[in-house]
């Protein structure tokens, strides 16, 4: 939560209020957890509510031509051809994944992962995983941060 909260601080006048304001306090605190923690759990359903009211509005008005010419031809139903090519391509890479987990669980992982861990020193080569890369470019691009 600290180093992408503080991307926030490099917005010039209000920046460190902000990052104040989201944490709750002067550091990362309790109050902090308890917020991100709720944003984490609370935004998958908001998301879902957004794309369920999507649908509805798309099922209750139909798609939008943007060439503005009526195609009434020859076309294929949505369901059953689609829905089951869906089903079947989402089945066969859920089976995959599976696969790879059950019976090779080590091959995806971290080799410093089987380091013990050591309170006391702090490795030299800590770096975020690969879809963190961007926000820690950008962290490292601000000086003083």
């Amino acid at each position: 939560a600290t180093v992408i909260t503080n991307l926030l601080s490099a917005i010039p006048y209000i920046g460190s209020d902000l990052v104040q304001w989201i944490w709750g306090a002067f550091s990362v605190d309790k109050a902090t957890l308890t917020r991100f923690f709720a944003l984490h759990f609370i935004l998958p359903f908001i998301i879902t509510a957004l794309v369920l009211v999507h649908l509805l509005f798309l099922h209750e008005t139909g798609s939008n031509n943007p060439t503005g010419i009526m195609s009434n031809s020859d076309k294929v139903p949505f369901h059953p051809y689609y829905t089951l090519k869906d089903l079947l391509g989402i089945t066969l890479v859920i089976f995959i994944l599976m696969t790879l987990v059950l019976f090779s669980p080590d091959l995806l992982g971290d080799p410093d992962n089987y380091n013990p861990a050591n309170p006391l020193n702090t490795p030299p080569h800590i770096k975020p995983e690969w879809y963190f890369l961007f926000a820690y470019a950008i962290l490292r691009s601000i000086p003083n941060k």
